[in-house]
């Protein structure tokens, strides 16, 4: 009934061949919710866009990818969006803005055997690495939360898989002197550190020495 799960994700080779698209609950102190909607590049980890809202709306996914094409890079090809089989990715609204060319939809684990878990794992580390450390009262405060986690995320916080490169630089391609500084940073720091130790001794090695 379901295909075999590939053991590597799905992985794109340039920026906006794929992005992936998808909706989250957040709930505040109150018990009320609130909807989070993203869209991510596949290749750099770069957040497009994103939005939060009171409602669950569906309008709210066609608004963040037509927001996400708006703002990046012209390519060729145009992306491949990858969604989960939620009505919010499949609405008329959507089908259109498919049909028209501009996007192309590729429903996860439906149509392909890859998963959404690009997006789903940018999902739980913004849950549980920062929205969860704060209080949830109102969607003003999610709002700022949110805000201040994407600008760190695609603009300050290195990602291990890019080799300390940000997503930004990686969509950008700016930051390809990023590994080879960090590599000579590391192997001078080490050198520092032999030496460091070598000078230093402790009491009870003095003791001995003099013994």
């Amino acid at each position: 009934m379901h295909p075999r799960k590939p053991r590597l994700g799905i992985r794109a080779t340039a920026p906006n061949e794929i992005w992936h698209v998808d909706t989250t609950v957040v709930r505040f102190l109150d018990g009320r919710r609130a909807y989070l909607y993203a869209v991510i590049d596949n290749f750099s980890r770069r957040i497009l866009a994103w939005r939060v809202s009171e409602y669950f709306d569906p309008t709210n996914t066609l608004e963040v990818l037509v927001e996400a094409g708006k703002a990046t890079v012209k390519t060729c090809e145009p992306p491949t969006v990858l969604a989960d089989a939620g009505v919010e990715n499949r609405t008329a609204a959507i089908d259109e803005l498919i049909n028209s060319g501009m996007l192309r939809r590729v429903l996860a684990q439906t149509e392909i055997a890859f998963s959404n878990s690009m997006i789903e794992s940018w999902w739980r580390t913004l849950k549980h690495q920062w929205l969860y450390l704060n209080t949830l009262d109102t969607v003003d405060s999610l709002l700022r939360l949110v805000d201040f986690y994407v600008d760190e995320h695609n603009n300050q916080l290195p990602h291990s898989a890019f080799k300390g490169q940000t997503p930004e630089e990686m969509y950008r391609g700016t930051g390809k002197h990023v590994p080879e500084e960090l590599a000579e940073r590391r192997k001078a720091a080490r050198a520092e550190r032999i030496v460091t130790n070598r000078s230093t001794s402790c009491g009870v090695c003095d003791v001995k020495a003099v013994v």
